[in-house]
């Protein structure tokens, strides 16, 4: 049965996001909200973690997952940037954007695409995404909550609590996130490619 949290948006509770990072660190598979839909998150050794989103989404090995980072200097350590491609993420985060770059060696084998060897990354502009980040001290893996079968991603806590409970350990809720996921680039190639247009304005990346 999954614990449920609810949490401030904007002045999340130290204890309860406490609380909610020691669990993650003792193994704990999340539901948390972000400036882009809920997610599912785990900490970045989780194995079990991991297979545990791949069954509840049904991904499969070609899926790239995204490493929620606090900062930009945690960013950095687990992908690699170019100047240009420095300059053009920095300036579009915080916010709605993923960006699929290539993995450094920090990142393990099991996130990266099986053949391109990159990964997602994504700095939040979400009170409470920011406040679990900053007291874990390290990334989430994290992939948008979109079942098989929906439309869109689950917008209330209660429902995935209701629907995902005997598969999740925890549930942070902070009220509505909004049910459009981010923008997702492609710096992998060297110049920018859109890959899913979402909340993040695509212009500047056009």
């Amino acid at each position: 049965m999954a614990k449920y949290f609810d949490v401030h948006p904007e002045s999340p509770q130290p204890r309860t996001i406490g609380t909610v990072a020691d669990s993650l660190r003792s193994g704990a598979l999340i539901a948390y909200p972000t400036d882009s839909c809920f997610a599912l998150g785990c900490q970045l050794d989780n194995r079990d973690g991991l297979d545990r989103i791949r069954s509840i989404r049904r991904l499969d090995e070609r899926h790239h997952f995204t490493l929620m980072c606090v900062d930009f200097a945690q960013l950095g350590q687990f992908v690699q940037l170019d100047n240009n491609v420095f300059r053009a993420v920095k300036a579009a985060t915080p916010g709605s954007y993923t960006f699929i770059l290539p993995a450094t060696k920090e990142v393990p084998r099991r996130l990266m695409h099986p053949k391109k060897k990159t990964v997602g990354v994504r700095i939040p502009d979400h009170a409470v995404t920011r406040a679990l980040l900053a007291e874990l001290g390290e990334p989430l893996v994290s992939s948008t909550l979109l079942l098989p079968g929906d439309d869109e991603p689950m917008t209330q806590g209660w429902e995935i609590k209701e629907r995902l409970d005997h598969v999740l350990d925890a549930v942070v809720d902070s009220g509505d996130c909004g049910t459009v996921p981010t923008t997702v680039v492609d710096f992998s190639g060297g110049g920018p490619e859109i890959v899913r247009r979402g909340a993040g304005d695509v212009t500047r990346f056009e």
